[in-house]
């Protein structure tokens, strides 16, 4: 009896390992989407509704899901309380909130070098950077995607499977 539950204790949780590795898979093309749609929505307020920076990404965060909407909040706030320049709000608010997404270092080094134009341009010049940065995080996402069909069934299957190795190992 005490073997039984062993074993189900064993397969539960290579099982949920499995999952939660899997989920950084599904995690990561959820977030690009959204980091997408919320530098849209900054090219918008920045062109047409011509709102101010701190007021922008204070917007964002309403709008937008943890832990994305974390970044958008520090952001606005360093903008506002600290006497800062943009990119370093920028970069501080990004190094701050990046370990608690599924993002990979190559979307870092894309958000990081768009925080080093923000603020800097006008209008016109501001567009054509997110413009860019939306062309990098699409190709970025393109990839997350794929890696998500190629791994993301085989890490829960591995999980499961590796739960069943250590309980014909151990028993």
């Amino acid at each position: 009896m005490i073997k039984l539950i062993g074993a189900i204790i064993i397969i539960v949780a290579t099982t949920w390992t499995g999952f939660e590795a899997a989920r950084n898979f599904s995690d990561r093309p959820k977030q690009l989407r959204a980091l997408r749609s919320a530098l849209q929505s900054l090219e918008a307020e920045i062109m047409y509704s011509h709102t101010p920076l701190h007021e922008a990404a204070r917007r964002l965060a309403a709008q937008l899901s943890k832990p994305l909407s974390l970044f958008f909040e520090a952001f606005g706030k360093k903008l506002t309380d600290t006497e800062t320049t943009v990119k370093d709000a920028w970069e501080t608010s990004l190094k701050e909130v990046w370990k608690s997404t599924a993002l990979k270092q190559g979307e870092f080094e894309i958000m990081k070098q768009f925080g080093e134009t923000l603020g800097r341009h006008d209008r016109f010049s501001q567009q054509k950077h997110i413009m860019l940065t939306l062309t990098h995080l699409e190709r970025e996402e393109s990839d997350a995607i794929d890696r998500q069909a190629k791994y993301e069934k085989m890490v829960k299957s591995l999980g499961f499977l590796s739960g069943l190795l250590l309980i014909i190992l151990l028993f």
